[in-house]
């Protein structure tokens, strides 16, 4: 193929947003021939979209150069742009940093141009990372004047979406939503390029599921998971898109379907090394394992969540606790507490976590301001969520109270709340707080009512640490065992009946493989069985399971 026909081969494909044939075409051409600045920066943005950074970085370096050789000042700047914030995204900070210097030094400074817009950007999310939104708001909407005045799709999208998460860190969650919801407004309308596109899903989606608005999360994570879709050879997004789908699948109960989604995330994200939101994939990941009782499994993709630089509480505190790490468990939570002081998104996110946590301490006074804070911080946030969230803390404050009755009442409440934003596995748990609301009222009956809803969703999620609890105030480790078990022994029959491996049963109970090989071995003796599938047959016999 001769050099002008790839050229012009790797421009429709760019058109039409396939970013593999546009790189391979471009790149072929580029090996025979001097490829045009404007090329040049197709090259180096399609090598992004397909994650080849080296290549896009060095074509957008290439594309820098060229465009200062044409005079075209501006489009120089906007290629240092992209650049220095491309190696922001992979940690390259200083060298990130000198390219957008670099950009700035290039500016006339008496000239208005919407290149200033842009370079106004990456010191507006400074401020809003380091804890100060009011600054970062100011200089988010000096941008979007500045986008306005020139009618630049990308700097409208960029500008507003910073302007709606500084607004939601301040506290104005409804304004901030509103900005956030024109910011992909710009973006639906098919003008803004590829990369900016990604950018604005990705971070509206973080910033719904910070304020717990998960209907708005959801219907904008199907409509990039669409986008990505439309988008041949896309790396970046497409990883964050799974793992947001992975947390709305585990929210409404699907949790098999959750764990594929992040262990392929896991996976897309593996290469190229380096990218950030492998974090993310690691911690969603935990959280599954958690949740599903494999403790071993769990700390493993906290620690790896960790290493990539993502936070992994209160994630690690919860898995403390459902090891029976009391005490580390709560020193772990209140550090977070304490350090989420001033910022209110950060502590919606973790007081559910302290008051369970604190709970399970015995103490009881420090969960009663952390309860009013999700009260106050639901009325700020107005999301059926997070009310839900302060509910089901205050009910359960409540109970330890021995309000019983008034917990019983908010209680019921919170279950109807969470019933109806579809969160089958939080709406059980607090069927638990109900039943043994009931027991102490003498309410037998509606207890083990409460009891039995719970442990069938349970069953189904395969939450193996709510079942244990469900178990526990069910009193059926208080019952005699059928052929000698003791109650160790029916837990391990139990899991071993759901075709649990030693060592799962040693991750779900927390126990060393070879206590649970004594346990099989016991049980094999004690039941007159020689093989597991005997010992599954006996469980399901004699209703175990």
């Amino acid at each position: 193929m001769r050099a002008t026909d790839a050229v012009q081969r790797g421009r429709e494909s760019y058109a039409l947003h396939a970013w593999r044939d546009a790189y391979e075409a471009l790149a072929a051409a580029d090996e025979h021939a001097r490829l045009e600045a404007q090329d040049l920066d197709r090259l180096a943005m399609a090598a992004y979209l397909i994650g080849r950074d080296d290549a896009a970085a060095e074509g957008l370096e290439r594309a820098h150069l060229a465009f200062l050789d044409q005079g075209e000042v501006g489009r120089a700047v906007r290629c240092a742009f992209w650049l220095g914030i491309f190696l922001f995204l992979r940690g390259r900070h200083a060298e990130g940093g000198g390219w957008l210097g670099r950009a700035g030094r290039l500016l006339e400074p008496a000239r208005d141009t919407v290149e200033r817009g842009y370079l106004l950007v990456p010191g507006a999310l400074q401020a809003l990372q380091s804890g100060d939104p009011s600054t970062a708001h100011e200089v988010f909407r000096e941008a979007a004047g500045i986008a306005d005045r020139f009618g630049d799709p990308d700097l409208v999208a960029l500008s507003r979406l910073g302007c709606g998460q500084a607004l939601v860190a301040m506290g104005n969650a409804t304004d901030g939503v509103a900005m956030l919801d024109e910011a992909m407004l710009a973006v639906t309308t098919g003008e803004v390029s590829a990369v900016a596109a990604g950018i604005v899903y990705c971070a509206l989606i973080i910033a719904c599921r910070d304020i717990f608005d998960w209907r708005r999360a959801q219907e904008w994570t199907v409509a990039l998971s669409r986008w990505c879709a439309g988008q041949q050879g896309l790396k970046p997004y497409r990883g964050q898109c799974l793992i947001h789908r992975s947390e709305l699948m585990q929210l409404r109960g699907d949790w098999p379907d959750a764990m594929a989604e992040v262990q392929q995330a896991c996976q897309h994200l593996a290469e190229p090394p380096g990218d950030p939101v492998l974090g993310m994939a690691h911690y969603q990941r935990g959280e599954l394992l958690r949740l599903r009782g494999e403790l071993s499994r769990a700390e493993q993709a906290y620690r790896k969540a960790g290493e990539a630089g993502h936070p992994v509480q209160p994630g690690l505190a919860l898995l403390r606790l459902a090891q029976g790490r009391i005490g580390d468990a709560a020193a772990a939570i209140r550090h977070v507490v304490t350090e989420a002081e001033g910022d209110r998104v950060k502590r919606a996110r973790v007081l559910a976590a302290f008051v369970e946590i604190v709970l399970a301490a015995g103490d009881v006074d420090a969960a009663r301001p952390a309860v009013d804070d999700l009260d106050e911080l639901s009325g700020v946030l107005e999301a059926p969520y997070l009310r839900a969230v302060a509910e089901s803390a205050r009910g359960a404050v409540m109970l330890a109270d021995g309000d019983v009755h008034g917990a019983y009442r908010v209680l019921r409440r919170a279950w109807t709340t969470w019933q109806g934003v579809d969160a089958p596995y939080e709406a059980a748990r607090v069927r638990l707080l109900m039943a043994q609301a009931c027991g102490e009222l003498g309410d037998h009956d509606s207890a083990a009512m409460e009891l039995d809803a719970a442990r069938r969703v349970f069953e189904q999620l395969g939450a193996a640490p709510a079942l244990a609890r469900a178990a526990e105030l069910s009193g059926a480790r208080k019952q005699p065992a059928p052929g000698g078990l003791t109650p160790r022994e029916v837990d391990v029959l139990r899991l071993v009946a759901t075709g649990a491996t030693n060592r799962e049963v040693a991750d779900r109970l927390v126990i060393s493989e070879k206590t649970v090989a004594r346990h099989v071995s016991n049980i094999f003796s004690k039941l007159g069985v020689a093989s597991r599938a005997g010992a599954t047959a006996y469980a399901f016999r004699h209703e175990l399971v």
